[in-house]
């Protein structure tokens, strides 16, 4: 073999040699990008499987003080009752569950801005107060309106009749010409302090109730220190489930709920001397 022709038979072998050199280089990064993607792959899907996992074992959280807004429609079904299915229902079921829905006592007169005070005291954990605010809300939109949104919570899950779907007067607002609404819920869902009672509130609570929950004072004519139905009707219903069967007087709840806000209708017409005489003059219930 010629000088020349060994030189170009060296030269294709370092050439075929580069050549696969390169390939396999070139394959080198090809592995190597694909375990690298295999890998951000991977951790990507280890990381979404922990926040389906972590999510479905989240704890349902408690309503959280001062809750949630209910729709205006929800909440235009509590306000708006009509006198004619308050008539129906007269004392529904309160006679059947407690005989004395309320206590007349000679109280210190209690009166905020020249006008006869209603005093509620109660916690957003507390079932009794749950069915006893449907009532209250009732009853105070005869007399006058709220002038913040009305707040749905439920009562403590860990308490009886867990979970009672409420309304909550953490912060409400209330306007009426004929007597002031100061409402205290005293303790959150968890049972956490809320709000502080005053010096004057804290005095009557003590001598009344014992601080027991829920306590509401008719600017010292009446107290109801105990709940009035069956918190059992409510028992598994939503806000708006409520809020509907108030419509309708043949419903349990309605047998309750309605029937315990003409009592507290009848307290609060003594508060304010019978006026309106639109509400008092044609009371479906009288005060005992």
């Amino acid at each position: 073999m010629s000088k020349g022709a060994r030189a170009r038979q060296q030269q294709t072998a370092r050439a075929r040699i580069a050549e696969q050199r390169a390939a396999a280089h070139r394959q080198q990064i090809r592995n190597r990008i694909l375990l690298t993607g295999g890998i951000i792959v991977l951790v990507v899907v280890v990381v979404v499987v922990f926040i389906v996992l972590s999510a479905g074992r989240k704890k349902p959280q408690a309503s959280p003080a001062g809750g949630t807004v209910l729709p205006a429609s929800v909440a235009r079904q509590v306000t708006s009752v009509p006198a004619s299915a308050l008539a129906t229902v007269g004392s529904g079921s309160v006679r059947s569950f407690t005989q004395t829905p309320l206590k007349a006592i000679s109280g210190p007169a209690l009166t905020s801005g020249g006008k006869p005070e209603m005093l509620y005291i109660g916690a957003e954990f507390c079932p009794y107060c749950a069915e006893l605010r449907w009532s209250m809300a009732v009853a105070l939109s005869r007399f006058g309106s709220f002038t913040t949104p009305l707040r749905g919570i439920h009562s403590s899950s860990s308490d009886v009749y867990p979970n009672t779907a409420t309304l909550t007067f953490y912060r409400a607002g209330y306007t009426s010409k004929y007597l002031a609404f100061t409402p205290v819920e005293n303790e959150t869902v968890s049972r956490a302090p809320l709000q502080a009672t005053t010096k004057q509130q804290q005095a009557i609570w003590d001598k009344y109730d014992a601080n027991s929950y829920p306590f509401i004072y008719f600017g010292g004519k009446y107290i109801i220190t105990t709940p009035l139905y069956d918190p059992q009707v409510l028992q598994g219903k939503t806000w708006a489930q409520i809020a509907a069967a108030l419509h309708d007087p043949s419903s349990a709840i309605a047998q309750g709920a309605l029937g315990a806000a003409n009592y507290i209708t009848a307290a609060i017409c003594t508060m304010t001397g019978g006026q309106p005489a639109s509400v008092c003059s044609s009371l479906p219930v009288s005060t005992p």
